[in-house]
């Protein structure tokens, strides 16, 4: 399942960070070109862990991953002032953790927490493989 899961959300992210240098307002989010680049780097970091990753190294990429895409949505919800999108209007959780170049919204939190909760119970949920798979090594016999 993690591995699947990563995968098609690393695919995702690739798709949201080249759509938000067209959209910047795509899904009420705030995609400025540094959080395009966050993006299509976590789109590429769960790419290599769903397609080349082992499955241990899948789980841990989506628990970690996990964990910091829903503390940062949390931290938003937490720590965000009330403030102008230049985008979007009115917001009263804006986030500004480089002003002018990476400004989080309210729904740029929910979707962090959402995404968090589904890397973390991808990771969490599947199930290590308890016997891996040896391949043997291919040995002719000279007759």
């Amino acid at each position: 399942m993690a591995k699947t899961v990563t995968t098609s959300i690393g695919g995702v992210f690739l798709l949201v960070g080249l759509l938000g240098f067209a959209v910047p307002g795509f899904l009420g989010a705030h995609l400025t070109p540094v959080h395009n680049f966050i993006h299509l780097g976590s789109g590429l970091l769960a790419l290599y862990f769903g397609l080349s990753g082992t499955l241990v190294a899948t789980r841990l990429f989506d628990t970690v991953f996990g964990t910091v895409y829903g503390l940062l949505g949390l931290v938003g919800f937490i720590a965000g002032q009330a403030g102008v999108s230049p985008l979007h209007g009115l917001d009263s959780r804006i986030l500004e953790i480089i002003p002018g170049a990476l400004v989080l919204g309210s729904a740029d939190h929910v979707i962090h927490i959402v995404l968090g909760v589904v890397f973390l119970l991808s990771g969490l949920l599947t199930k290590p493989k308890l016997y891996p798979e040896v391949t043997q090594p291919h040995i002719s016999i000279p007759r």
